[in-house]
């Protein structure tokens, strides 16, 4: 039986984020036969980070299974097994790869259930990985999840903690719709307290990871971990900032954000994918279809610049934003941000390291 949805009548210890993903798919696996995992890599000794580890000696080759290059066929098996009865989750090591199912995923998993008028179900969750590393460049670095949240019929989930990757998956899993479940790669070493027994978090809902009063900033997966960095120094010059984890981009929850730009009266917003189209955007324009007489400055958004991800690592300091960059945005909104040591609060936050290999300050918990 599952504990409450935040795992308060289970037992907690630390683990990392990818060793919760691993507990949600042996626990629901082990009580529902009809949960199945498919994907390339899942039974290889490498297991996707360890996420897939020991599942086909423990549950077989029919239940564990790899698959072949062929992305968009095998999402359509993934599709006809989910309108049959089976709960599959298919893996993608990254998500560019999904881009060659798109037809599958937009025009099947995503309409059924409406094309049959609720006669038909499609629980099928994928898992994609996202975020950049160790130069793997344009094509296997994007963060795609503004091309899936644009689609009526799919949930769209980013986690960022331990505790809610394992609890979101195992919602996921339990979901009658179809969960693009996307994580990013640098997370998977995050330590956080994890419940022993399986437990549920909701799949549309936003959380407040830290508390503050200045400012509110609304933020996606591992740039909530950039922002709670920032965060921890502001503090010891006043700066209350208030970071919102989004954790999901569809459905969108905008009830904690609109509640704190009520009384910060700013608003920045992080996300690891493009500014151009993008969920980022999207927050602002609700932002400002509904609380834009709280607004007392324009909205910022950090994001990735417009242009393909470098594959040279002496390339990924101008790309990919940080906590500097995060400080730096908050000053510039701060009605007083220029009386503040501009430059002493961004050595304390700022790398020493080249941004396309994990911050190796980051293992949490957060």
């Amino acid at each position: 039986m599952h504990s409450d949805e935040s795992g308060k009548n289970s037992q907690s210890r630390e683990i990392t984020y990818g060793q919760a993903i691993l507990e949600a798919l042996h626990q629901t696996m082990a009580v529902d036969p009809a949960v199945m995992v498919i994907g390339e890599g899942v039974a290889d000794p490498k297991s996707i980070f360890k996420t897939t580890d020991g599942l086909v000696e423990k549950f077989g080759p029919d239940r564990v299974t790899e698959m072949p290059l062929a992305e968009n066929g095998m999402t359509g098996v993934c599709i006809g097994l989910a309108m049959s009865g089976f709960r599959p989750v298919l893996v993608h090591q990254r998500i560019d790869f999904a881009l060659l199912s798109m037809d599958q995923i937009i025009n099947n998993a995503a309409k059924l259930h409406y094309v049959f008028n609720g006669q038909v179900t499609v629980p099928l969750v994928v898992r994609m990985l996202v975020g950049r590393g160790w130069g793997q460049g344009p094509q296997h670095a994007q963060s795609l999840q503004a091309l899936f949240a644009h689609i009526p019929g799919l949930k769209v989930v980013m986690p960022t903690t331990p505790h809610d990757v394992k609890g979101m998956l195992i919602s996921a899993i339990e979901d009658n719709n179809p969960v693009m479940f996307i994580e990013h790669r640098w997370l998977y070493n995050l330590k956080g307290d994890v419940p022993k027994e399986p437990y549920r978090v909701p799949l549309d809902r936003a959380v407040v990871a830290k508390s503050g009063k200045d400012l509110t900033v609304a933020t996606y997966s591992h740039m909530t971990i950039e922002a709670i960095a920032a965060a921890r120094v502001l503090a010891e010059y006043g700066v209350e900032i208030e970071v919102i984890d989004m954790r999901v981009a569809r459905p969108m929850d905008m009830e904690p954000v609109l509640t704190s730009v009520k009384i910060t009266g700013k608003l920045l917003v992080l996300d690891t994918g493009w500014a151009s189209c993008g969920v980022s955007g999207e927050i602002v324009a609700r932002v400002v279809e509904s609380a834009f007489k709280y607004l007392s400055k324009p909205p910022l958004r950090i994001t990735l610049p417009d242009h393909p991800a470098p594959t040279s690592q002496h390339l990924t300091d101008d790309y990919y934003p940080d906590a500097e960059t995060v400080v730096n945005a908050v000053l510039s909104l701060l009605d007083d941000g220029e009386k503040l040591p501009a430059e002493e609060i961004c050595q304390r936050v700022r790398r020493t390291s080249l941004r396309d290999i994990p911050n190796p300050a980051y293992v949490g918990p957060f």
